[in-house]
């Protein structure tokens, strides 16, 4: 069998440069080629994937905006007013908006795909948030926009969302996968104050009380205490895996959603790039989980994959210093003394 690490690590040294002089590029590019199995990796078509969704849990207090900012905001993303959408622009990458579950009768719009498991899930702190067939669902939501992005073409898919409400789920999610408590997982999300900050740790310790039964399992974690967006991004991890494309991983709650792909299928932790450290509380913890490094830290806890876009340009740049860059035989470069 190839050990294309091996492959690439002698090819990326023999390049004219001092061994390791290009940093973390250089690690890009190695994980890049044993990934993709090849010396020569292309990852120069992107297209981000923003799933959005409602949750039940949002009517417990846990967030600063209302639940109706989730479909606003749908609605900015087609019209190209959004943070992700000014910065894909700029990238030149393409963008895809998932409807999974957002409670509300959105219109048809440019860019946006209609497939809704449910309006929104229910409140996990009273009941699960999805049923098993919600779940499939949403999870098969994620898979198809990746068929979709893998038909037309593309090499790189960036992993985003939208849901108010989602940094609750996320850390009730990511505490059911570590066990972390909720004090290191629950962080201010939109912005909360210190009081509605108490009060969603408080929620989120109050949920996992109840749901403990179904916490061992990471498919039954997902439906108890999820959302519909989380498990679509994580059906998207497993489909970018399974077809052979990279995942551009944004912060805290796309980070959580892959680590959930993770525990369901081992085999889709080398698809994943993580793009940037979210100043979300609790991502560290996820992405130590995950034993991942992200490239970027610029103080970033947006979401919408706005730090799945900023990474690209240097996953593309890691790929073409591995496929272009000259070697010392092939610049008639002397390494001799």
């Amino acid at each position: 069998m190839t050990n294309w690490r091996e492959r690439a690590r002698q090819e990326m040294d023999q390049k004219v440069k001092p061994p390791g002089s290009l940093g973390r590029l250089e690690t890009v590019a190695i994980d890049l080629a044993a990934y993709l199995q090849t010396l020569e990796p292309r990852v120069a078509r992107g297209r981000i994937l923003i799933f959005a969704a409602d949750h039940g849990i949002s009517r417990e207090g846990v967030s600063a905006y209302p639940r109706e900012v989730t479909a606003q905001m749908v609605k900015t993303f087609a019209s190209g007013g959004a943070a992700i959408t000014v910065l894909a622009r700029s990238l030149d990458l393409e963008v895809e908006v998932i409807d999974v579950g957002v409670d509300a009768d959105l219109p048809a719009m440019p860019g946006v795909v209609a497939a809704k498991a449910c309006r929104g899930t229910r409140s996990f702190l009273r009941e699960p948030a999805m049923t098993f067939e919600e779940l499939d669902a949403a999870l098969a939501a994620g898979r198809a926009a990746v068929d979709r992005a893998v038909s037309a073409g593309v090499e790189t898919v960036g992993l985003g969302e939208m849901g108010i409400g989602n940094t609750t789920a996320a850390a009730a999610l990511l505490s059911a996968l570590t066990g972390a408590p909720p004090l290191e997982t629950v962080g201010r999300g939109t912005g909360v104050d210190d009081e509605r900050l108490a009060a969603k740790r408080e929620v989120v310790a109050a949920s996992l009380r109840l749901h403990a039964a179904a916490l061992g399992d990471p498919r039954s974690a997902l439906a108890a205490v999820g959302g519909l967006e989380i498990a679509a991004l994580a059906g998207a991890a497993i489909e970018c895996a399974r077809r052979g494309r990279v995942a551009l991983v944004d912060g805290f709650i796309s980070t959580v959603a892959v680590l959930a792909a993770v525990r369901l299928d081992p085999s889709v932790r080398p698809a994943l790039v993580f793009s940037h450290r979210s100043s979300e509380a609790g991502h560290d913890r996820a992405l130590a989980a995950l034993g991942g490094t992200p490239l970027l830290d610029l103080g970033m806890r947006l979401g919408e994959a706005t730090g799945s876009a900023l990474a690209f340009p240097i996953v593309k740049a890691a790929a073409a210093i591995l496929r272009e860059m000259a070697t010392f035989a092939q610049a008639g470069v002397s390494t001799e003394s």
